[in-house]
């Protein structure tokens, strides 16, 4: 029978008198994020499952049910099997179904918790970084029998980066190497070497056994050498320091607008830091528009103030520009915006980061278009050393630049999680490639403006007497793109037609000529080429571009540069087997010997146009008739 001064029996006899009263202790308890990570098989679904059983906790949809019950209940029969609980758990590891983020909600007499559990495995490393982007606190595990081992170093790392201040040093399996103290010391020193390399000068090293349960909810008897807490004594009692966050100034990323009626104008979001109030003046960013805040409404009722971490709405005194993406901040102290950065990335895609290509960049919530620069270093997670990289494969961690097509309010990650956390989108396929953190913004993006200029575009134009366009001519190489692209100009020429043509075999001898012919570098080529055609279509020409350009994203870069309807995408669609009968250069003879790498069609995709203004078929249309017919279309007869 239970001791009555247990703590677990004053709770199920709490449970059992008044479950009002539980209920209300329960709701007021303070909240712990936790994640559990390591190498594969290092034991953490056994790590959990012990925390659940050993410690009696009481399972949140075990709560909704009492509250929803309103009525006395018992103890009994709710105990959990340990050797069932945790082949539950290994099941779902089995199955695939906790290859993402599986999350656990329980609480004990002291606090309450969340616990991400995450695959150990390296391709799913990507899975670690979503646990670890919410958690106050993480528990490295090793298996006292392997030691340190990569994944160990690079899920440490990736706390550490990520800004978790509180790590456990989980030692498992302890009984499998007879509760040595000498291995667990030798593990420790190993470990201490390595996290002070990477800026980690704090942790609780313990040595535990998930299987038996040895220092999870006492001190066990097996290690008299071990004088520190027991895993959940130190879960209990570890300070998660949430006024921090209250202290630094008011910051809200607007989640959306709320306006049921003509009455009511509310911006809805999460605070992120500081607090707010009714009367306190704040800042709209990126406009920066002043105003004063009149209400904080919730479901529950207004506010008097609102704290980080709170969920609400804000009224403003004034009828002023906000709209998701747009950040709250206090007036006097509002963070900054920029349109370039130094950036740490974790790649989380099985494709490799294309520098110079197009990303969606989702900050907070606000999503911007943004391109990535060839990294600076990757980072070795063995040694620390910085590695030079032109790209970034899965699961690599890098330094580079990053710039974005506007504006983005922000603030380093060290600062603010929510302004300085970033994920990238790849625009085709639409899944997550990469997350991010914030250093700082590149001087050169704040010292420099743009200039405002006496003679618009519209008045270039209108000298000229035309309506500026780029054709983008675009096909693989032998489809004719040249030929039709040159008699299209003659032909407007021949019309007092103001034009230019820029081809690529004739822009590679001078403004690309550093350029090769890899993925990354038909990007960069494409892009120096989409703004010399911007430049020249703001001169009022009608510019003639003939590229192969083989990627969707890239054409789709071009055609945002450029103002709605100036961007005619003109595609020669000639088959591969007619192209390369034509062969006029003999490049395709020798990209089949192998003589000649990265060629399109052969042993680079060539990505088609999904809805081209323009479609040539060459094989049904001689190179006149389709000039006539690219003319007609872009003059509108």
């Amino acid at each position: 029978m239970s001791d009555m001064a247990d703590p677990i029996y004053k709770t199920d006899a709490l449970i059992a008198e008044d479950i009002d009263a539980y209920l209300e202790t329960h709701q007021h308890k303070s909240m712990l994020r936790f994640i559990t990570c390591g190498s594969v098989d290092d034991g953490k679904s056994t790590l959990i499952g012990r925390l659940l059983y050993d410690s009696k906790m009481i399972f949140e949809d075990q709560l909704a049910a009492l509250e929803a019950d309103s009525k006395r209940v018992g103890t009994q029969g709710q105990e959990i099997d340990f050797a069932l609980l945790v082949d539950g758990l290994a099941a779902e590891r089995e199955q695939g179904i906790t290859i993402d983020v599986a999350y656990r909600f329980f609480t004990t007499e002291k606090r309450k918790f969340i616990v991400a559990d995450t695959p150990g495995h390296e391709q799913y490393t990507r899975n670690m970084v979503t646990g670890a982007s919410t958690a106050d606190l993480a528990v490295i595990l090793i298996d006292a029998r392997k030691g340190v081992l990569t994944q160990t170093k690079r899920h440490s790392y990736l706390a550490h980066l990520i800004g978790i201040k509180n790590i456990v040093l989980a030692v498992n399996k302890m009984d499998l190497v007879d509760y040595s103290q000498q291995v667990f010391d030798d593990i420790v020193a190993d470990y201490t070497a390595f996290a002070r390399s990477i800026g980690i000068e704090n942790f609780v090293p313990m040595p535990i056994s998930g299987f038996k349960g040895d220092n999870i909810t006492v001190n066990s008897p097996n290690t008299p050498w071990y004088t520190g807490p027991a895993l959940i004594e130190h879960l209990e009692t570890v300070e998660v320091d949430g006024t921090t966050d209250q202290a630094k100034p008011f910051r809200m990323a607007v989640q959306w607008v709320n306006r049921p009626n003509l009455d009511f104008r509310g911006f809805s979001g999460q605070v992120a830091t500081g607090t707010i109030a009714p009367r306190d003046a704040v800042r709209v960013l990126p406009s920066g528009k002043t105003s004063t805040v009149s209400r904080i409404v919730t479901l529950d009722g207004d506010l008097d103030k609102a704290v980080a971490g709170q969920s609400v709405t804000l009224c403003f005194a004034d009828e002023i520009d906000c709209s998701r993406g747009s950040v709250i901040a206090t007036s006097d102290n509002p963070p900054e915006a920029a349109d370039q950065f130094e950036t740490t990335i974790v790649w989380m895609s099985d494709d490799a980061l294309i520098p110079g290509r197009a990303y969606w960049l989702k900050l907070g919530t606000q999503t911007v278009s943004a391109t990535i620069h060839a990294p600076k270093y990757e980072v070795n997670v063995n040694t620390m050393e910085h590695l030079a990289a032109k790209t970034l494969e899965l699961n690599s961690i890098g330094v580079a630049e990053i710039a974005t097509d506007k504006p983005v309010v922000f603030e380093p990650y060290s600062d603010n999680r929510t302004l300085g956390g970033f994920i990238l989108v790849d625009k085709i396929t639409n899944s997550t490639v990469a997350a991010g953190m914030l250093h700082f913004s590149l001087r050169r993006s704040q010292n420099v403006h743009w200039q405002a200029l006496d003679i618009s575009r519209e008045a270039h134009a209108s000298l000229k007497n035309q309506k500026p366009a780029v054709l983008w001519f675009t096909g693989l190489s032998g489809s004719g793109k040249s030929t039709i692209a040159n008699m299209v100009e003659k032909k407007l020429h021949r019309m007092n037609r103001h034009t230019f043509l820029l081809d690529g075999d004739n822009v590679r001898h001078g403004l690309n000529k550093d350029l090769g012919f890899t993925e990354a570098d038909r990007i960069e080529n494409i892009r120096r080429v989409g703004e010399v055609a911007k430049l020249m279509a703001d001169a009022g020409l009608i510019v003639i571009t003939a590229f192969i350009s083989p990627f969707r994203a890239e054409r789709d870069m071009v055609r945002a540069m450029l103002p709605e309807g100036e961007f005619l995408e003109v595609f020669i669609d000639t088959p591969l087997a007619e192209a390369e009968k034509r062969d006029v250069k003999g490049l395709y003879k020798k990209a089949r010997a192998g003589e000649l790498k990265n060629f399109t069609g052969i042993d680079s995709p060539y990505e088609a146009p999904d809805v081209p203004e323009i479609r040539i078929d060459t094989t049904a249309m001689d190179p006149e008739t389709a000039a006539d017919a690219i003319i007609e279309r872009l003059l509108g007869w």
